[in-house]
């Protein structure tokens, strides 16, 4: 890591030198449209546990006990408290 002003500079000029001789490999290049295909369904993915948790702490607000939800959620009563409890709270 450079740490000197000569460093420094010297580094950004190798950093120009490299980017203005670059030269794009199009084997090496994400496929733009599965990068946005992934970007989307993080973001529902996102959304999509925002929702449950909400949900959940609705529902433990109305009193429903860890089993139930777990069994809603697909897993057992004490892996969905050990998950979402402190995200209800």
């Amino acid at each position: 890591m450079p740490r000197t002003v000569e460093e420094i500079l010297q580094h950004a000029d190798e950093l120009a030198a490299r980017f203005e001789s670059y030269e794009p490999n199009p084997a090496d290049e994400l496929d733009t449209g599965a990068v946005a295909l992934l970007r989307a369904a993080v973001a529902e993915r996102s959304q999509a546990e925002r929702h449950l948790i909400d949900a959940i702490r609705k529902a433990r607000e109305a009193g429903m006990p860890w089993s139930a939800i777990g069994t809603f959620v697909g897993t057992s009563g004490e892996a969905a408290r050990q998950r979402y409890a402190n995200k209800v709270a």
